[in-house]
């Protein structure tokens, strides 16, 4: 019995030591794969701050060039248009990109071409049954 007793001892241990290498493994992979993402995320983050002073170098040389035959207030402006045409273009190409089941949202909350309601339905909808015959026993008055 003794030596049933110092094998169910080993068997619990090499369990524990088997579980404790487990989630060691999956701990480091873990690891690994979060030092991968946080990387590809800095990556994105600085390649989007080059955009963006890149973005901010051509407003300037789009306003200095429309300076040199306007005053500086009008280039400004007809700038400040332009990006503000292009970032309306831009959240347009957003918004397609989420396919036709997602509704678009408009100030008064309702979808293109739905009634006024508010219900956001462009047409009644179907009753289950047919309406009744005015003429058969079973209509109501």
């Amino acid at each position: 019995m003794d030596r049933l007793d110092h094998l169910e001892h080993l068997d619990k241990h090499l369990v524990e030591e088997l579980a404790q290498v487990a989630r060691e493994t999956v701990r480091d992979e873990l690891r690994e794969q979060s030092r991968k993402r946080r990387r590809t995320a800095m990556l994105y983050a600085a390649s989007g701050a080059a955009a963006l002073y890149a973005g901010g170098a051509v407003a300037l040389a789009v306003g200095l060039a429309l300076a040199i035959g306007l005053p500086g207030w009008a280039a400004a402006l007809i700038t400040a248009a332009l990006l503000g045409v292009v970032a309306y273009l831009l959240r347009g190409a957003a918004h397609s990109g989420h396919g036709p089941h997602a509704p678009h949202r408009v100030v008064g909350g309702t979808a293109p071409g739905a009634p006024p309601s508010g219900l956001g339905m462009p047409y009644p909808p179907m009753p289950p049954n047919p309406p009744a015959d005015p003429g058969s026993p079973h209509h109501r008055a």
